[in-house]
This record gives C-alpha cells, structure tokens and sequence, in this order.
C-alpha cells in the first residue's frame, strides 16, 4: 500500500513549543509541592473533624491535581498522535491519517483553552467562581432573558464538566426570573468567568407584547470569587441583618414549610445577599455568610485598587452600560462590544457555546491592563 503524505511536523512543533510555555508558566515544581502539602493535610486523620475545613482542602487538592493531569495528558498525546502519524503515513492508512488529523485538531482546542488560563494571573483568578445574574430593564423580557443567560452559563459548565450549586433563585410572577445566584466549583472559574461581568442587551421580537414589536431587554451579570478558609473580612453582627422566610419555586408557590431561606443584608454597603438552596437556617445563614465575605473581599481589593490609581492619576475607561448584545431580531448576531468577537448563531450562544467570547475578553483584557 502507499504511503500517504501527511506531514503535520510543523504544527506537533508548535503544540510542544506552546505546551512549553504553559508548563513554565504554570511552574509545575510550585504545583507538585503544592499538591504534596495538600496530600498530607487530606490525609491527616482529624481532617473531617471540621468538615468545611476538610471540603475546602479536597476541593483544592482535586483541583490542583487535575491542572497537573491535564498537562502530563497533553503530553502523552502530542507523543501519541506523533507515532500515529508515522505508523499511518507508513502503512498508507487513510482512516488512520484521518484519525491524527482528528486528534491533532482536539489537542489544539485545550492547548488554546490552556493558553489562555496563563493570561489568568489576578490574585484570586485561580478561584472558583460565584455567579449572579439579575433581570434588569425591559419587564418580562428581561426577566425571561436573565434566566436563557443562567441556562447559558449552567450549559457552558456542563459541556466543560464544571459541577454548579445554584445557591439561591428569585422567580419573576410571568416568566423568567429576577435574579439567579450560583456557584461554579473548578480551577479557574473566576478567572475566566470574570470577563462576563457586566450588563447584556438582547434585541427581539419579544414573545410577550404585541405581535411584530421588537423589544429591547437587559441583564446584570456579577461575578466573584468564591472565599476560602485562609481568607478574612470581619463582618461584626450589628453590621448586618438577618430576615428569613420560606423558599419559593415559580409563580410564587411554597416549596419549603418552614422559614429556612436567609436574607442577610450589609447595612455599611446595601449588599444583599440571599439562600435558599439547603435543607436548614444554619446551612443556607453560612452559605450567604460565604458569598457576602467574597463580595465584601473583592469591594476591598477593588477600593485599594482604585486609590491606588487615584495616587498614580491614572484614569482608565469603565466597561460601560453593556458589554454585550443579543440580536436576535431583524437578524441573528451575537457581538462582544469590548473585544469585538462577533458571531452570527445566537442559538449556539445561548446554549453554552461561550469559549470564543471569554477567550476573546480575557485576550482584550490583558492587552488593555498591558496597555
């Protein structure tokens, strides 16, 4: 049979050159020892004596663990489909060749995916991520539009095999929901999630109001870091307030008979926050305990931040009022208004199909912060 003439030396020299990079970026001697320090502390026999102590250390190790897999996969698969390569172009195999250019292709797509993680340098970007969306203007469309982002999102982590808590869910009295908060448990996840934050547009014939009237609606994204055991913002008990209630499904219906959902709600700043997501009071009270000291963290680090730059006189653009739209009506588009990423299937968009839009913000953001 005769040999094929499939010759992708050039592009396994440029993977290992980037894998390279990466490695050297994520400093995999720092990573090792990190995941040995991690190890013993898991393996410490009154580890689970404190049980949220002891998920915050498995949740780490696991985390850690898989960066450090993902990379020893990477290259046993460049090695593998290297060999392929040779075997097929030997043997005249089309299915084989066919084969190689397949996995040359998904190697490709999570070494960009990696690629773009070592842009992820802020303090807290390693973290996982804790995500509120809110219907803003616009009615019912914009409540039913704050809930097509939350299955938008809740369908990028599945496709990405995050695991997700939605924590707390406020259902709008027509459709949709006014506000929606969740957790997205994996290494990274505020990172690459932050770039998300801000307000979405969406343009439509609006399934709602009258027929052939286009209807223009908004969203709130925020996202947060998710606080850890090491972390510290003393927040003293005559600085908030608890309300608690019953949690409630849509339309307004009970789902719960007793009053375990939590209310608390910072009185310096007006920060909210509401659970409603666990069995008992206490469970759901530590919950929003964890999520108001994430907000309150990051509110702090962003105030030195801005003095900072303030001493410097620096003066740099906001994001401004949207940072994305939805068209969906008289055309189909989805346009990211900061990096400029367009693409023309909102449909594939809306079902979680985000990676090109968060690569393209963490890009724009980090040539802006260069800048």
């Amino acid at each position: 049979m005769a040999a094929l003439d499939f010759d992708p030396s050039e592009q396994l020299t440029s993977l290992k050159q980037t894998l390279g990079d990466i490695t050297s970026v994520l400093d995999l001697d720092r990573l090792r020892a990190e995941i040995a320090e991690l190890e013993e502390r898991a393996g410490a026999p009154d580890l689970w004596d404190d049980p949220d102590t002891a998920q915050q250390v498995t949740s780490r190790l696991s985390h850690r663990q898989a960066e450090l897999n993902r990379v020893a996969s990477l290259t046993r698969r460049i090695d593998d489909v290297e060999v392929l390569t040779e075997l097929a172009n030997e043997a005249g195999d089309a299915e084989s060749v066919q084969e190689a250019r397949d996995e040359l292709a998904a190697i490709q797509k999570v070494m960009d995916e990696l690629e773009v993680q070592t842009l992820l340098d802020g303090e807290f970007d390693p973290r996982p991520a804790v995500v509120t969306i809110r219907a803003g203007a616009g009615g019912v469309d914009a409540a039913d539009f704050a809930e097509m982002l939350m299955r938008m999102y809740l369908r990028w982590s599945e496709q990405h095999g995050y695991p997700v808590q939605v924590m707390d869910t406020s259902y709008a009295e027509e459709a949709g929901i006014k506000s929606v908060t969740f957790e997205i448990d994996a290494p990274y996840a505020f990172g690459t999630l932050s770039v998300e934050a801000g307000t979405h547009r969406l343009v439509r014939m609006s399934p709602f109001g009258a027929a052939g009237k286009r209807q223009t609606s908004f969203a709130a994204v925020e996202v947060i870091p998710l606080m850890e055991e090491t972390d510290h913002i003393d927040v003293p008990d005559n600085d908030i307030r608890v309300d608690v209630f019953r949690s409630s499904g849509p339309g307004g219906q009970s789902v719960n008979t007793t009053d375990s959902a939590v209310r608390i709600t910072h009185l310096p700043t007006g920060i909210v926050v509401s659970m409603q997501n666990e069995k008992s009071q206490i469970q759901n009270r530590a919950a929003a305990m964890r999520v108001l000291q994430s907000r309150l963290l990051l509110l702090q680090r962003e105030q030195e931040a801005a003095a900072k730059k303030e001493l410097a006189g620096t003066i740099t653009a906001s994001w401004g009022d949207q940072m994305r739209s939805y068209v969906l009506a008289p055309y189909q588009m989805v346009k990211d208004l900061r990096s400029e990423h367009e693409v023309n299937s909102p449909s594939a968009v809306f079902d979680g199909d985000l990676d090109g839009f968060i690569a393209a913000g963490i890009r724009w953001r980090k040539q802006r912060d260069d800048d």
